[in-house]
């Protein structure tokens, strides 16, 4: 089973990459797909719908705005349940929006109740207007705790603050991140990988690409060839066993998504 839980349809240079994405899933035997910002939130989640409705392997998640979408029961159920999509997507740092904001907290209440998860994607890269302060994960701690039932991934272990990312995977057992990987950074991979795996934390660690920003057959090699990397080096290294279940990880069973 290889789950990509973090892909996009557009690329702000190529445009809709619908067909590209089709060929990229039928390699998987899964993969999530966000909704991005670029454009009316309402015409990007039903074009997110239609997809999902044609990619039986493809689970959508919407794109949310707390603090200006209508976030009532209503509001919430028709922008995600009734479209097909399992779960919300939030661009805190480049909306600016705190993650705990009041009408945020609203919201979680909401997905909560309807069984979706939510995926905080404030990783780089970002716009020169992003909010650096509302990327950090430490701000999802709050959100962890009120909301227990709630099923939460972090964007790309919360690059650049994957500490904080690590704490909040131990310290709460409805919090998980994906591992994005960009196959030419082997430094930042190499201290992301095994900083988790000294952690104790890559059972809560699931597999990502960041499509189109890299793509899953690479992602997944460079993952496997971890030890490699750095063979000549007499650098720690990690079990090839648990670089594999990142990997292989049901993720839409343990997310709980059908």
């Amino acid at each position: 089973m290889i789950v990509d839980c973090h892909t996009h349809l557009h690329c702000p240079k190529r445009g809709n990459l619908a067909e590209e994405h089709q060929a990229v899933c039928s390699r998987l035997d899964g993969c999530l797909v966000l909704a991005g910002i670029s454009g009316e939130r309402g015409l990007l989640n039903s074009e997110l719908s239609e997809y999902t409705a044609q990619n039986r392997k493809a689970r959508g998640f919407a794109v949310i705005n707390p603090i200006e979408d209508d976030i009532s029961h209503k509001a919430v159920k028709k922008a995600t349940v009734e479209q097909g999509l399992c779960g919300v997507v939030l661009y805190c740092a480049e909306e600016n929006f705190h993650p705990a904001h009041t009408r945020a907290m609203r919201l979680y209440e909401e997905a909560e109740g309807l069984g979706l998860v939510v995926f905080f994607n404030n990783c780089p890269p970002y716009s020169a207007a992003a909010i650096l302060d509302y990327a950090q994960p430490w701000l999802i701690d709050e959100i962890a705790r009120t909301f227990p039932q709630l099923k939460i991934i972090v964007g790309r272990m919360g690059l650049p603050f994957y500490l904080q990312t690590e704490a909040l995977l131990s310290k709460h057992e409805n919090v998980y991140a994906d591992l994005s990987l960009h196959p030419q950074r082997v430094w930042q991979i190499y201290n992301l990988v095994l900083s988790a795996y000294e952690a104790g934390i890559m059972d809560k660690l699931l597999f990502g690409s960041g499509y189109p920003y890299a793509e899953p057959d690479d992602c997944i090699e460079t993952l496997l060839g971890f030890n490699r990397m750095l063979a000549n080096t007499h650098l720690p290294q990690v079990p090839r066993e648990k670089l594999r279940s990142v990997v292989e990880r049901d993720s839409l069973t343990l997310l709980g998504i059908k």
